[in-house]
């Protein structure tokens, strides 16, 4: 089977309706009028039209340019452009525009800044914060490198929920994610738990070549560093440049590994082929 037929040949339980309805629209023609990037279009995310109408969105600061190379996102690799100091008012005004009561925000890897972007991203945090009081936040960041220092400033301004995905198991982290280390993750998860952050989160796919082994390690290395919420899904390719889907995983492993995570141990659990890591987001605040 080609990498084509695969792209086009999804089961039953992976076909999703096309998002509509007149607020969906709204928050489309809002993020389009600011020049603004989501997660949700950049990735091509299934459950678009069902976060947005509930009152949920993703945006992603930053840029939609990563230093990073990796070989399941759709966002573009190259050299970005230099940040947008006003991004983070621009941001906070289009969420209260929009009238989204749970904002998750996440970025490209921004390696060739001496911060790695973390100015924006505090900034960011504190402007959605003041124009849009009440509202609840999860910051799905980066590794920053493992850098304590950068780690400690997202610490500081306090969001609800910190989350850093691990995406894919450890044996296949090299071949996933290039420029990013399985242990180098784990120990971010781990460094923000121990230092005060009251949720931290990740998530993982399925379908890259992966065993129940591995899956059910990468489960338990994620709970000794005590992470408190997971998701797992199912990886879809985006286009023919990015790994091919080796297995569609039937609904039913899903709920196995869900079962599994949550004997773990974890808080919550969002386990089924069409999750995402933002995916019901609202609820893994309390």
């Amino acid at each position: 089977m080609n990498e084509k037929t695969e792209i086009q040949r999804k089961p039953h339980w992976l076909k999703v309706k096309l998002p509509s309805g007149r607020n969906f629209r709204k928050i489309r023609q809002i993020v389009r009028e600011n020049h603004l990037h989501t997660i949700c279009t950049s990735g091509t995310c299934p459950n678009m039209g069902e976060c947005w109408v509930a009152g949920t969105a993703t945006f992603m600061i930053l840029g939609n340019i990563c230093t990073r190379s990796c070989k399941f996102c759709n966002v573009a690799t190259g050299r970005p452009l230099p940040p947008d100091p006003d991004e983070p008012r621009k941001v906070a005004e289009a969420i209260r525009k929009m009238g989204v009561k749970h904002a998750v925000i996440t970025s490209v890897d921004r390696d060739d800044l001496p911060d790695l972007g973390v100015s924006i991203w505090t900034e960011t945090v504190r402007w959605i914060r003041k124009l849009n009081p009440g509202i609840t936040m999860e910051t799905l960041i980066p590794d920053f490198q493992g850098k304590t220092a950068i780690l400690d400033r997202m610490i500081e301004v306090a969001p609800e929920v910190i989350s850093h995905n691990l995406e894919t198991v450890r044996r296949l982290t090299r071949q996933v994610r290039i420029q990013a280390k399985y242990d180098r993750s784990l120990f971010v998860l781990q460094y923000l738990k121990e230092n005060g952050v009251r949720r931290t989160k990740s998530g993982i796919m399925l379908g890259l070549g992966e065993t129940d082994e591995d899956v059910l390690e990468t489960l338990e290395d994620l709970r000794k560093a005590r992470v408190d919420v997971v998701t797992i899904g199912q990886y879809l390719q985006p286009n023919p440049r990015l790994l091919p889907v080796q297995e569609f995983v039937h609904p039913d492993k899903f709920a196995y590994f869900g079962e599994k995570a949550k004997k773990m141990g974890f808080r919550h659990v969002e386990s089924a082929p069409l999750v995402r890591s933002s995916y019901h987001a609202h609820k893994h605040v309390d």
